[in-house]
């Protein structure tokens, strides 16, 4: 059974019914219990809850330190292209956009690769547009096995492939996955996605199950906080962890929730999402997923990270830059503004300050490093 089929039994479910019959009561019984049930973490986000939100925040601090200790694994991301074949309402790289474009060689890849190494990075998250024609398999199997030479573990960021087109990158060294659905609902996704091969939300759903089965390492999923109501994206983000968690238990699942930023284009978000409020889906799901990881990227400003890090966060990314090329100079448009642009050494020299230990590397695919 993939994600799209388990997830029938949800999709009938009155969110915010369901939240606003939430009592005092039901949250304390919640609260009282070492495991919780999907049902309990989407009463975690009804208001009711929030009024125990210093108590769930504190005991989502006591299961992070019981399951991760007071580490942070540093990230960074890396693009290597931004063609893009899609017409995507809320994103830069989309196809209608007039923005300066770059799609990498192998040797500009070696180059970019080189400078971020020089950084103490050892975890390198790859990603490009969608534009299977140009950033093929192929490109991005061959990338992968350039940085390789240079990153103890490299994970992509990249348009949903087939089954087969991650057996060909996960070969090469590629061991972690990030996709985020952008948003769960059927309906908007598609009026969001008018032109191009993204707009198969099918296909992009179950691209996790795909990489799974291919024996990729680590896989993180998420929506895009902004696009629809905040409840059911979390609720639908949890269950999506929890699925990937249960079905392939050799995995490593983390989610991420980033929020809208500024970007290329009039795109406006009808659906906010507050620092409370993203403090709310946080803590709660670290009382539903107590292993899951968890990843804060720069979309969030410094003092945010550093205030809800003891509340679940599990990894960071750091020396940050959303432009193609833009660790090496004669970067691209970039994909969005950064909030926190707090390089390597001042991430690191941060949370050491914060009685932290940062991670540059944790895991190694290979004997390479």
């Amino acid at each position: 059974m993939s994600f799209f089929n388990y997830i029938d039994q949800f999709n009938a479910i009155d969110i915010n019914g369901f939240c606003s019959s939430v009592t005092a009561r039901k949250v304390e019984s919640i609260l009282s219990r070492d495991t919780i049930t999907e049902m309990d973490f989407l009463a975690l986000l009804s208001d009711e809850a929030d009024k125990y939100l210093e108590n769930i925040a504190q005991k989502a601090r006591l299961y992070t330190c019981r399951n991760f200790g007071k580490v942070v694994k540093i990230f960074t991301p890396m693009y290597i292209s931004n063609l893009c074949e899609n017409v995507c309402a809320y994103c830069s790289f989309a196809r209608h956009h007039s923005i300066v474009r770059r799609h990498l060689s192998f040797d500009e890849i070696c180059a970019e690769g080189q400078k971020i190494r020089e950084t103490g990075i050892r975890h390198l998250l790859v990603l490009t547009g969608e534009a299977p024609g140009k950033a093929s398999v192929e490109y991005i199997r061959t990338a992968v096995t350039i940085l390789r030479e240079y990153f103890s573990s490299v994970s992509i960021e990249v348009y949903p492939l087939t089954q087969s087109g991650y057996k060909e990158v996960i070969d090469a060294g590629a061991d972690g996955l990030t996709i985020y659905q952008e948003t769960y609902n059927r309906e908007l996704y598609t009026r969001l996605h008018s032109g191009g091969p993204k707009g198969d939300y099918i296909f992009r759903i179950e691209a996790p199950d795909r990489a799974c089965k291919e024996g990729i390492r680590a896989v993180t999923v998420g929506a895009l906080f902004g696009l629809y109501e905040w409840r059911y994206e979390a609720f639908f983000t949890a269950l999506h962890a929890a699925y990937l968690q249960k079905k392939y238990p050799s995995v490593e699942v983390s989610v991420s929730f980033p929020r809208l930023r500024p970007l290329v284009g009039d795109f406006t978000s009808e659906h906010i999402l507050s620092d409370r409020q993203f403090v709310r889906i946080l803590t709660a799901l670290r009382l539903f997923l107590p292993s899951v990881g968890i990843t804060v990227s720069t979309r969030e400003s410094e003092a945010l990270r550093n205030a809800v890090l003891p509340m679940g966060v599990t990894k960071m990314s750091a020396g940050v830059s959303t432009a193609v090329g833009g660790h090496s100079g004669n970067a691209s448009t970039s994909q969005f503004e950064i909030a926190d642009c707090r390089d390597v050494e001042k991430m690191c020299s941060d949370l050491i300050s914060m009685g932290y230990q940062p991670v540059m590397h944790d895991w190694n695919n290979s004997y390479v490093l």
